[in-house]
């Protein structure tokens, strides 16, 4: 395929780093709901918005690599509509969010949707190998394509799935620690709201 495979390690890492995102936000979510802990709202959502971020790069990054492969740049194969389909879910729930002012009300449903939105992740992962899929598959399987790859592609494919899983060790930390300080300035100046409303009043 030319220069074009090399979209491969790209795509199967932001692929990896997407659905590794979901799963952290279903772990914090479930953590969440034990605790009652803000931080780990802010660290589920976060885990979510980089996930979602990388859902559409993977998407993208498919239709680059399927164009000359497939000769079209979509096609409503299993693997391409349930990744669409694990957007979508977790687009909504950024919808969800912005629903609810209330950060106690807005962390729990969050959360309650981030644990039963994660279903979609398996589903997708699986859907090349249960379902009639022309997308490839890289390891054996009973069904889909399988690659033909040798081993040096496999490294490339190993390294770039740590690169990945470190890039977002990092923008997980970063965007946790942005949301965060968020919250507070928005915790500030609602209470100065309420201060300056009740100064009104009394006076």
């Amino acid at each position: 395929m030319g220069w074009v495979q090399k979209v491969f390690y790209f795509h199967v890492g932001a692929g990896w780093l997407g659905m590794l995102a979901f799963a952290v936000a279903m772990v914090v979510s479930i953590i969440y709901l034990r605790k009652g802990d803000l931080k780990m709202d802010a660290i589920a959502a976060s885990a979510a918005e980089i996930g979602f971020l990388f859902s559409i790069i993977t998407t993208l990054s498919g239709m680059i690599w399927a164009r000359p492969s497939w000769n079209t740049w979509w096609t409503w194969d299993p693997r391409l509509t349930t990744m669409v389909i694990m957007a979508f879910t977790y687009l909504a729930y950024f919808l969800l969010r912005n629903g609810m002012d209330n950060p106690i009300k807005r962390a729990r449903f969050g959360s309650i949707y981030l644990i039963v939105g994660f279903i979609t992740v398996p589903i997708t992962f699986f859907s090349a190998r249960l379902l009639r899929s022309i997308h490839p598959t890289v390891f054996s399987s009973n069904s889909g394509e399988k690659m033909a790859m040798t081993a040096p592609m496999y490294q490339t494919m190993g390294f770039s799935i740590f690169a990945f899983t470190i890039l977002f060790v990092f923008l997980l930390i970063l965007r946790s620690q942005l949301r965060m300080e968020e919250q507070k300035i928005k915790d500030a100046e609602a209470l100065e709201n309420e201060i300056e409303f009740g100064e009104v009043n009394n006076g």
